[in-house]
């Protein structure tokens, strides 16, 4: 991928060597007197972590009638996992696999680890349930294996050199399928033989097998389903060649050695993606007709209850227009059962769930300017439509077709907020199953009889419980409770209003120092992200983020947040004013949230700094570089500096394409205002980072060097987007906290 201008190797290396930074000590003479124990970076970022620890390995019996989990005693090298069940009638638990067992059951990985970050490379789930809720596969990075809880024996499915992913158990309990090679396999449970399914597939030309962009901005997370009754799979075939290489040079090899990434920059080429289905009888997997053109994408795929249609969502590439199209499997001919068209873009979701009469289906649509659920019947008529408001679903969690009703996650009590609710599908009943103040995040069985719950709130760490379907508690899974929280005192988040000049409501919060005087003047940290599907001001617990923040209040700053248009939470509505423009509409309704600051008596208005991660950071450029009058010292990592940089499906989505948009693309990078910076300004990336590549960080220095303005920058060797391994992180929180100490 081009650079904006052409930097040569040897000034790219000096700004690196000229801008790089280490950590510096923090004086304890700047920490504030007070009750309680002082917060620290080395603590926040070391283990045990104090947002707790999460069970893990959560996963539903077919049945529905019981959960398990894994549960970890001790920690480090002496930790030892075992896996545990609990029944939803008692929430009585108890021990099914040891720790010795669990441990024998897969060969060691001895694969490379990897720094990459993207959303395709999630960790994949550790284990899966049989359909008869006595057996389990187990996933390894190279390797399958399958437990029988009645014998208590184990045996090794697959097992090689060859990484494995995505391994499914078929509906029918048979046969599991797997992507090797860039391929579809099959292991036959019976006799252990396997078996390719397709032919043919490369690193070019993948089958059954997602790419980087398609999971990290469509939130596709497989490349191919099996049909309810087993008789087929239906997969993606995405064909590569023509998909750009952008280098991840790893800089301690001494050949320059580079992991050569797939990345479609905007205005690039995409990857031509089609739709097969292969029958396990034999035969060559059939296309299904999705059209003539091919610069389209396919986010979606989803079998219907007969066994003979897919249903197949086809987004055009401006995003504008996404059709439902129904596919018979036999002959491949597709119709289009309806359309949704917006003329900014359009968010593609999960929601759609077809009923079991083989006749309905629920929907989910942005159209009135907030996601609400409608109903409709195979012809794509509209028979109801289930909610309506001025908020917006987040999730359909469950259906329970036996009583008619639908379980979903929306923001209807407060966008800060997020609950449970039901609704039967005639409209009617609507109801808030969750009572407690905050975020919740439910997990329903598959009868939808019973949910658990992950949820927290501004002020507590996340904890995990059992419930019936009505909202009534069965059991804790695990308290997660933090004792030594108690010790440091923490203050408490506000919630505000800010009204932005042109009368919009903005939705903010702030955190001031534990020993705040009204009549003291107090310098500002604004903490932004500021783009579409984040929100930053939410009752949620904030991890090491907060804790850092709450760090900075105990040495005397106040932290502000504003959620400005664009970012989530508010509806399709609240996002459009960034269409064909970003970092304008954003800026501005930040900037009002610092004129709000400025009425604030206990505000010191000359000091006033700000900082962000990944679109974030861009928001830090953006302010540093046009608003230094409002922003004295700001602090930018992993900062997008030039749309022409970042991938197809994000960028295009707001900007359209660079061909069509060449002064959006301008004016939306704050590469075009560096010249302007007048506060100190600090900038930190990983140089492997695989989603915001290292060269946005090295064009806005070159830009920086051409101005004359010096900035700070530290680069972290072979990190991904986040930085988030332990030592790196220390460092660089070490150097951020000293930074704005120096500075504001």
């Amino acid at each position: 991928m081009p650079l904006r201008r052409r930097v040569s190797n040897f000034s790219m290396l000096l700004a690196t060597l000229l801008f790089s930074a280490f950590s510096l000590p923090i004086s304890e003479a700047q920490q504030p007197a007070g009750a309680g124990m002082v917060l620290t970076v080395e603590r926040i970022y070391s283990q045990p972590s104090l947002s707790g620890r999460l069970t893990r390995g959560l996963a539903w019996l077919p049945a529905g009638n019981e959960l398990s989990y894994f549960v970890t005693h001790g920690t480090g090298k002496e930790a030892k996992t075992e896996l545990y069940m609990m029944k939803v009638s008692s929430g009585e638990s108890r021990r099914i696999v040891g720790s010795e067992q669990l441990e024998s059951i897969l060969p060691a990985d001895l694969s490379r680890p990897t720094q990459a970050t993207g959303l395709g490379r999630r960790a994949p789930a550790e284990y899966q349930w049989a359909a008869d809720g006595v057996e389990l596969l187990f996933q390894g990075p190279t390797a399958l294996a399958w437990l029988d809880l009645r014998s208590q024996k184990s045996r090794t499915l697959v097992s090689g050199k060859a990484g494995i992913a995505d391994p499914k158990i078929s509906p029918d309990g048979r046969f599991i399928s797997f992507v090797r090679d860039h391929n579809l396999w099959l292991v036959n449970l019976a006799d252990g033989k396997e078996r390719e399914i397709t032919q043919g597939g490369t690193e070019e030309i993948r089958k059954g097998e997602l790419d980087w962009v398609y999971p990290e901005e469509l939130d596709i997370k497989t490349a191919y389903w099996w049909s309810p009754d087993s008789s087929a799979i239906a997969f993606l075939e995405m064909d590569e060649r023509k998909v750009s290489q952008y280098p991840l040079v790893d800089f301690s090899s001494p050949s320059g050695e580079a992991e050569m990434e797939r990345y479609p920059v905007a205005g690039g080429a995409n990857p031509i993606v089609r739709v097969f289905v292969v029958p396990l009888n034999g035969g060559e997997p059939r296309a299904m007709d999705i059209g003539a053109e091919t610069d389209i994408y396919i986010p979606r795929v989803n079998w219907l209850t007969d066994s003979k249609h897919v249903a197949i969502q086809r987004l055009n590439r401006a995003q504008t227009v996404l059709d439902l199209l129904i596919a018979d499997t036999n002959t491949g001919k597709m119709r289009t059962a309806l359309s949704e068209n917006d003329s900014n873009w359009i968010n593609v979701s999960d929601d759609l769930y077809f009923l079991k009469d083989g006749k309905r289906f629920v929907w989910s649509s942005e159209r009135s300017g907030y996601r609400h659920l409608y109903l409709y019947d195979l012809d794509g008529k509209q028979l109801g439509q289930l909610t309506k408001g001025e908020w917006e679903i987040t999730a359909v969690d469950a259906v329970d077709e036996a009583k008619g009703l639908v379980y979903l996650t929306a923001t209807e009590k407060s966008p800060l907020e997020r609950h449970l609710y039901r609704i039967a599908l005639d409209g009617s009943g609507f109801t808030r199953l969750t009572k407690e103040e905050g975020a919740h995040a439910a997990v329903f069985a598959p009868n939808a009889a019973a949910f658990y719950d992950t949820y927290s709130n501004a002020a507590t760490p996340p904890r995990q419980d059992l419930y019936r379907a009505d909202g009534s508690r069965i059991a804790t899974i695990n308290e997660n409770k933090i004792a030594e929280l108690t010790d440091y005192h923490l203050t408490p988040m506000e919630f505000v209003t800010v009204k932005s000049r042109d009368g919009a409501l903005l939705n903010a919060s702030i955190l001031k120092p534990p020993d705040f005087h009204p009549q003291k003047k107090y310098p500002v940290l604004v903490y932004t992200y500021g783009g579409p599907h984040v929100q930053v001001v939410r009752n949620v617990w904030g991890g090491p983020n907060f804790l850092w923040h709450e760090l900075m209040a105990q040495k005397g700053y106040i932290i502000f947040s504003v959620d400005n248009r664009g970012s989530a939470g508010r509806g399709h509505a609240f996002e459009m004013p960034l269409h064909f423009r970003l970092g304008a509409q954003e800026l501005s309704d930040q900037r009002d949230g610092v004129q709000f600051l400025k009425s604030l008596p206990y505000v010191d208005a000359n000091r006033i700094g700000i900082w962000g991660w990944s679109y974030g950071g861009h928001m830090t450029l953006h302010a540093m570089f046009e608003a230094g009058d409002d922003f004295k010292v700001g602090f930018a990592g992993g900062p997008v500096t030039d749309w022409r940089y970042y991938d197809t499906i994000y960028t295009e989505r707001y900007l359209g394409l660079p061909q069509k948009n060449e002064k959006g693309y301008q004016d939306s990078s704050p590469v075009k205002y560096a010249s302007q910076l007048k506060g100190k300004l600090l900038i930190a990336q990983g140089t492997g980072d695989d989603n915001v590549h290292y060269a946005n960080t090295l064009a806005v220095i070159n830009d920086l060097i051409e101005a004359g303005k010096y900035v700070e920058v530290m680069a972290f060797p072979g990190r991904g987007h986040g930085v988030s391994d332990p030592p790196a992180r220390r460092v660089l929180m070490q150097r951020v906290t000293q930074f704005f100490l120096d500075n504001l």
